[in-house]
């Protein structure tokens, strides 16, 4: 397990539904993830469908930290990638999970 300092954040960018929340925290927990931000849950926060979802992974939960912007949820961090399902026709560089790790661990943070 990483000690919480060194744990990657995940961050839910206005996040639709208290469902996908939970879903989240749920998989984070799936591999020892518990750093969880979210900015912006459209359905507000604490959310009961959240709770209900994540399937005790509650304690992710319980130590999300919220945000009402981006800037502020990422004000902390020395590297960012981000992940969508939706296509972009964005001109950024973009890498497998495998290749954003080995970028990562070449960083001195």
């Amino acid at each position: 397990m990483y000690s919480s300092d060194k744990q990657p954040s995940i961050i839910l960018v206005k996040p639709q539904m208290g469902e996908n929340i939970g879903s989240a925290a749920r998989a984070m927990l799936n591999f020892g993830l518990e750093n969880m931000r979210i900015v912006e849950a459209r359905d507000g926060w604490p959310s009961q469908n959240a709770v209900a979802t994540a399937s005790g992974a509650g304690r992710v939960l319980d130590k999300a930290r919220h945000f009402s912007n981006f800037s502020d949820a990422v004000s902390d961090c020395h590297f960012i990638f981000a992940t969508t399902a939706r296509s972009r026709d964005l001109t950024k560089p973009v890498y497998s999970p495998k290749e954003a790790m080995l970028i990562a661990s070449k960083k001195n943070f």
